[in-house]
């Protein structure tokens, strides 16, 4: 927990320096505080700091207790990034990082002493638990029940409204005041922190699933018994979470936000410029009415005021469920705008208790799953393995007709995986249709199909073998939602125009992960990357051939095993080629993801972090990957808040990560 001063980002040491575009940063400046009071909190701050890392680094504490550290790490964190930061927004927060502080000195005393008293506590609890996309400790509040539900113990996770102010300060002090808008009798109540404003999608939405497994792990909720629930923001992340991963929950109560870009942003609006068209194909990635057909899982319960601007969420969902033949139950307060009428809250409250309840079903005999991407390929026994093109609507439908036998109806897909419950498997073979297609296959727990041609085929194991495939499918955005580590460059690089460029964009990233993610990226230097750092991380490899010797060996190919293996571009001194396309490397620079040629499970990203930047922090809803696969970017136009430069070229790998 060094101290760590945000980067600047325009960088004047040279004359190609480039200068970031201004814009009003998400979370805003905050307010200066009087100096005896900073300088108080900032010393017992240090203490804090000092005594836990003596305590981490200790060998005397127990395994179990040890676990528990981030517990106690959030409290120093919230107010270390107050300071550092400049994220105070009320003196009245100056007290609050005092309590924070008090309360991070008593946790760490007990773990001293050989306890984690607050384990076991009642009522409003805060907890932490440390990433494993950047290996920060994010925090999150949970309401225990005061008396030990009966099994099988209830989790509803809520998810909060936006704020722009709500910082890891702000957060603990409220999960440490406030009960929520619902506690319902008996239940664990998860309020997930998801990395400040971002719609609980990217590292946010990663960080609803650990906050919940951790959850579950230190209370033995069920996980068959698991709400998933928000309102405003966190009602686009309710809906979002529901669509994309239904099987996780036993019902979704969602309530206002927005479910897509085009509309609630207005987008289209004479005055906007219009977006690129791949920009466009990526709204696919987070639009909730294309993954409509995945609620017909498990019970939805929606709200809406009825005079609140957001109902539009509701109502697109609901009449995209009706195209697709089948019902949300939209509940909807009378003449009333941004909030829960009174009553109409008591009829959901009643609806998504009996349906949390109730659980997920055991053994569905029924399957539907759409999605337009792998990285959202699983629902329940059915998982789609691999796609026949990205970004196109592909579905798997599958229903257990009779003992032993499974009829599936697939669209866009070319291979799949069945993992059916171990009371269905039968004695001798499965009977399957499959597009009308009979197949037989052994009786064995996972069942796996491939397309080849025009027909159906049994395979021994999922297909994958240089193609797209779950958490290696791109775009770029894709790599940020796994552990990632930045690679400097440590040479010099073939022309001064990429190396200013690369430089300030790499800077740009790091400042700009800690504001919108809330963690500081972990960064080595290009003579430190080693095979078991590759195994375990994808690498964001800035700079250029000359500048970043990693970028050097993977674009020159690397001798493995299988053969020769690089990068798909060619790029030197005097020019850069990506497909068809020749540009001058004067002043173009590539940006991409594509798998690792030294290590096929991780991918390698080139100048890039997520695509979207400081100009789209306005809403939600802009918080859209902005780029592709691949882009080519023309460095005279310089970075702005909306785009790394000019994007002269752009596009996506084909399902064997190939170009076009």
């Amino acid at each position: 927990m060094k101290k760590s001063p945000l980067i600047a980002l325009l960088l004047a040491a040279s004359p190609l320096a480039f200068a970031q575009t201004p814009t009003a940063p998400s979370p805003p400046p905050g307010i200066e505080i009087p100096a005896q009071e900073r300088q108080e909190i900032a010393a017992e701050l240090a203490r804090l700091q000092t005594d836990f890392k003596n305590l981490a680094d200790s060998e005397k504490l127990a395994a179990n207790l040890s676990a528990r550290l981030p517990d106690v790490e959030i409290f120093a964190i919230a107010v270390f990034r107050a300071l550092e930061w400049g994220e105070f927004y009320d003196l009245k927060q100056t007290a609050a990082a005092r309590k924070l502080l008090k309360e991070g000195r008593t946790r760490l005393e007990s773990l001293k002493a050989g306890d984690a008293p607050w384990t076991r506590a009642k009522g409003l609890v805060v907890r932490g638990f440390r990433s494993r996309i950047d290996g920060s400790v994010q925090p999150y509040g949970i309401v225990i029940p005061d008396e030990t539900p009966a099994a099988p113990a209830r989790l509803d996770v809520w998810l909060h409204g936006r704020n722009d102010k709500l910082t890891e300060l702000a957060f603990l002090t409220e999960r440490m005041k406030s009960r929520g808008e619902f506690t319902p009798p008996g239940a664990y109540v998860l309020h997930p922190y998801g990395r400040l404003c971002n719609g609980f999608k990217f590292a946010g939405e990663t960080d609803v699933l650990e906050a919940v497994a951790d959850a579950q792990l230190q209370y033995g909720t069920s996980p068959a018994h698991v709400a998933i629930r928000g309102f405003s923001m966190g009602g686009a992340g309710s809906w979002h979470l529901a669509a994309h991963y239904t099987s996780r929950w036993a019902v979704a109560n969602p309530g206002a936000g927005f479910v897509e870009t085009a509309q609630y942003a207005k987008v289209f609006a004479p005055d906007k410029p219009v977006p690129p068209w791949w920009e466009q194909v990526l709204w696919r990635l987070y639009d909730v009415p294309g993954y409509v057909s995945n609620l017909k899982n498990r019970p939805v319960i929606a709200y809406s005021g009825e005079i609140d601007p957001q109902k539009q969420a509701a109502d697109l969902m609901i009449n995209a469920a009706a195209a697709a033949g089948f019902n949300i139950p939209h509940l909807i307060g009378p003449a009333t705008g941004h909030k829960f009428h009174p009553e109409t809250k008591l009829e959901v409250a009643a609806k998504v208790d009996a349906a949390a309840q109730a659980g997920s079903p055991a053994a569905p005999e029924k399957v539907s799953l759409t999605t337009f991407t792998l990285r959202y390929n699983r629902m329940d026994w059915v998982e789609i393995t691999g796609l026949q093109k990205h970004w196109e609507e592909s579905s798997v439908d599958a229903v257990r007709t009779a003992p032993g036998q499974i009829t599936i109806t697939t669209k866009g897909v070319s291979s799949l995986s069945l993992n059916p419950p171990s009371a269905w498997r039968p004695t001798d073979s499965w009977n399957l249709s499959v597009d009308g297609q009979a197949i037989s296959a052994s009786a064995t727990p996972s069942i796996h199909l491939e397309k080849n041609g025009a027909a159906w085929v049994v395979s021994s194991s999922p297909a994958s073998e240089g193609r797209k495939r779950h958490g290696l499918q791109g775009p770029i955005d894709d790599a940020f939602q796994e552990p990632f580590v930045f690679v400097r460059p440590t040479g010099k690089a073939l022309n001064p125009a990429t190396e200013a460029w690369t430089h300030s964009e790499m800077e740009r990233a790091i400042a700009q992960w800690k504001r919108v993610f809330r963690g500081e990226i972990k960064t080595v230097a290009d003579t430190e990357v080693t095979p078991d750092l590759m195994k375990s991380h994808h690498l964001v490899l800035w700079g250029d051939p000359g500048s970043n010797q990693v970028l050097a060996k993977l674009l020159g190919g690397a001798k493995e095993q299988s053969g020769s293996a690089k990068l798909p571009i060619h790029w030197n001194k005097n020019e850069l080629k990506m497909g068809t396309g020749t540009y001058s490397a004067a002043h173009h620079a590539p940006v991409l993801v594509y798998p690792n040629p030294l290590s096929p499970s991780r991918y390698v990203v080139i100048n890039s972090t997520f695509t979207f930047r400081q100009g789209s922090d306005t809403t939600n809803a802009l918080q859209t990957p902005k780029l592709p696969d691949w882009a080519v970017v023309d460095l005279r136009t310089p970075p702005s808040k909306l785009a790394p430069g000019e994007v002269v070229d752009a596009g996506f790998f084909n399902e064997q990560w190939q170009l076009p």
